[in-house]
């Protein structure tokens, strides 16, 4: 976890990296429409293979140098592996790369950008190798935010922990599993509302408990990912009032699919079926979501609602078992669930989660132990796909609405081998590349239908459930709103005296 955005790929250093950089294009405010953002407009070729942004003016970066057509190739062209860039004034050395930035491997945007190029100091030309429907939308994601040059190349290895943007507030400190601070941009570029605050604090606060404690003793504002059973505690609470907005998410159990063991998709299959999702949603999420039956969201468009979703079925699932060879477990070793350590907006608690799975496995037969990490750790041994995996549990809020942002970044492995479910199957593969070289949405939605459809039909992955994501606040916090793509906006927030 760090602090620039090429590089990161979880929500907490999102949030923090939400309130000092921007992008190109922008999300409106509860929803993934397009805006304006450090781009004031852009162009289109006929052809679908050629983007040119219209740069706002007047803008600069927190450390005071200029944002311009220099510091977007600069930005973008670092995650390039083949940096076919130009830049305007005098070429600027873009350092070799420490860390690899997934996000932009596991797009396949090296397939996707052929050149970038700054024509003037406020226009900026992307010529693609391919007509990639989602481009636009994937510019207003984090890992395409701006950055200040000047600042990364003072220091490459230490901009993760000093970052500089243009956005409404700037950095200050970092105390390691403690706090991050920022400060009010005085210069912020945009005049309309905010940024009021004077002073945003990021607390670590690991227990959603001590968390919401924290909150109702009102050492702190606004409390994410609360435990469900304290929602009606807090709605109750006169000092407290609550947020909410259906999740763009999706809570998973996936396989570790290097594994010859999961590569039978009737031992999938047993799983799937044994599993009772509807129990975990009621009990844990405690009526906070609904269970899944596909991996994007019944909001987002190209969902199948023709997918029926696993039925809870013990029988079923010991059918499936015994096809797979181990009939009631018999010659099946004890595996790993691996089970997140942390609340994320799609898993509420992954530790309890985990343990009604394995005593659901355990009446087919299954034997099964909890295995976790603290979440960094989690998060890259996970990548890593070791053999002591069997099953892990993950999941994922969308970044800009597109369902390619959930069907192809996370379970076609084919693409790349940053996909964390590592699924791999060549069908599944043609349609996520369809599916980006289609410009027609009614179109694309069809095809993500027919990915949807193999997704039940191979069970890559165990769709849990979506969320519904609330949040308690203390009652002078005001204009604080939920995005659905999980970022915090804390621009046009400002307290009630």
């Amino acid at each position: 976890m760090g602090l620039d955005p090429a590089y990161e790929t979880d929500g907490n250093s999102f949030m923090v990296c939400d309130n000092i950089f921007e992008a190109l294009v922008a999300y409106a405010d509860e929803s993934t429409q397009l805006e304006p953002g450090l781009a004031e407009s852009w162009d289109i070729s006929a052809d679908g293979m050629t983007y040119t942004f219209h740069l706002r003016k007047g803008v600069k970066f927190h450390d005071g140098t200029p944002f311009n057509a220099d510091a977007v190739v600069f930005s973008i062209g670092r995650m390039m592996k083949e940096r076919k860039v130009k830049f305007l004034n005098q070429p600027l050395t873009i350092p070799a790369q420490e860390r690899t930035p997934e996000y932009w491997v596991s797009m396949e945007m090296d397939n996707t950008v052929d050149t970038i190029e700054a024509i003037d100091d406020y226009t900026v030309v992307f010529k693609l190798k391919r007509v990639e429907a989602p481009f636009l939308a994937n510019m207003g994601m984090d890992f395409a935010d701006i950055i200040s040059p000047t600042a990364f190349t003072k220091n490459p290895k230490e901009f993760v922990r000093n970052p500089v943007g243009t956005g409404p507030f700037k950095f200050v400190s970092w105390v390691k599993d403690d706090r991050i601070i920022l400060e009010k941009n005085k210069d912020y570029w945009d005049k309309k509302g905010g940024p009021y605050l004077d002073k945003l604090i990021f607390r670590s606060i690991p227990e959603n408990s001590v968390r919401f404690l924290e909150l109702k003793t009102g050492n702190i504002n606004i409390c994410q990912y609360p435990n469900p059973a304290d929602i009606p505690m807090a709605a109750k609470d006169k000092k407290l009032k609550l947020v909410s907005q259906p999740g763009m998410n999706i809570g998973y159990l996936s396989f570790n699919h290097t594994k010859k063991l999961w590569q039978d998709a009737s031992m999938r299959k047993a799983i799937a079926h044994a599993i009772n999702r509807e129990a975990i949603v009621d009990n844990i999420y405690q009526g906070m979501g609904q269970v899944a039956s596909n991996p994007i969201p019944p909001t987002m468009w190209g969902y199948n609602k023709e997918v029926p979703g696993f039925k809870y079925d013990l029988d079923l699932a010991k059918a499936y078992l015994a096809k797979a060879g181990f009939p009631e477990g018999k010659g099946l070793p004890e595996i790993t669930l691996w089970s997140m350590p942390v609340p994320r907006p799609y898993n509420p608690e992954g530790l309890k989660v985990g343990v009604a799975m394995i005593s659901d496995l355990s009446k087919i037969g299954i034997k099964a132990k909890i295995v976790s990490y603290d979440w960094g750790t989690y998060l890259k041994r996970q990548r890593e796909q070791p053999d002591d995996m069997d099953l892990f549990q993950l999941g994922w809020t969308g970044d800009n609405g597109d369902p390619d942002n959930f069907l192809a970044v996370l379970f076609d492995g084919l693409a790349s081998s940053s996909i964390r479910t590592q699924w791999k199957n060549e069908q599944y593969h043609n349609y996520m590349l369809e599916g980006k070289q289609t410009v027609d949405q009614a179109k694309r939605a069809e095809i993500y239908k027919k990915a949807l459809q193999l997704i039940y039909e191979e069970c890559p992955v165990i769709s849990i459930a979506h969320s519904t994501v609330i949040s308690p606040i203390t009652k002078n916090v005001m204009n604080y709103k939920l995005h659905p793509t999980a970022s915090v906006r804390m621009k046009d927030v400002w307290m009630q005296k």
